[in-house]
């Protein structure tokens, strides 16, 4: 299984942030603050080893990995030179499906990935339909100009109330958008502890 497709809320209250970004997803978490389950009076604080489960799995649902490709991408960038945690995070922002996301092109990463994966989009003129593909400085993303496409992210972008990317170029009217620079540690736009999911996943 690729990505998670079960009760959305119920993960961002596992994990102590919006993961989801979707308004039910949103408004279920902000009802119970409690995690799922058996509510008790006093939570026991998670060991090491619980904390960086925890700030890993927000990695991997935030993103859309399974598991295996989660390990595929920190293996990745634990061979490359460099701090690993900042290399890793970096990596998972330029995945097609986030860079379409923080493009302001869709709500939501699923939806991202739903537009990918049914051939929504072109980079650099070539139809894309993999979520995990890996954009570059200079890359050109274009919406397809066929079918209903064009009203449905016109739709999108005009709806969008999230914040800039200043490593992103949008072309609204175009609906393109250019990858202008690699984003570095600051643009990440997870709220996470890499070093605790560094010492984690070098277990």
């Amino acid at each position: 299984m690729g990505h998670y497709t079960g009760a959305k809320a119920r993960i961002n209250r596992r994990l102590g942030s919006m993961i989801f970004e979707s308004a039910g997803a949103i408004r279920a978490s902000e009802r119970r603050s409690d995690p799922p389950g058996v509510r008790q009076k006093r939570r026991n604080k998670p060991s090491t080893y619980g904390e960086g489960l925890i700030e890993k799995q927000k990695i991997k649902y935030y993103y859309g990995f399974g598991e295996k490709q989660l390990r595929r991408f920190f293996a990745k960038a634990a061979r490359k030179t460099g701090n690993t945690g900042d290399i890793f995070l970096i990596e998972c922002e330029l995945r097609l499906d986030n860079v379409v996301r923080r493009s302001g092109f869709t709500k939501t990463r699923p939806q991202a990935r739903q537009g990918i994966v049914h051939g929504h989009f072109t980079v650099n003129g070539v139809p894309v339909d993999k979520p995990s593909f890996q954009v570059k400085p200079g890359d050109i993303v274009d919406v397809r100009r066929k079918g209903k496409l064009v009203d449905l992210y016109q739709q999108a972008i005009a709806t969008q109330t999230g914040e800039p990317c200043d490593w992103i170029s949008s072309d609204n009217e175009r609906l393109r958008f250019t990858v202008d620079r690699r984003p570095d540690k600051s643009d990440v736009s997870l709220p996470v502890n890499i070093n605790k999911v560094v010492e984690f996943m070098s277990r």
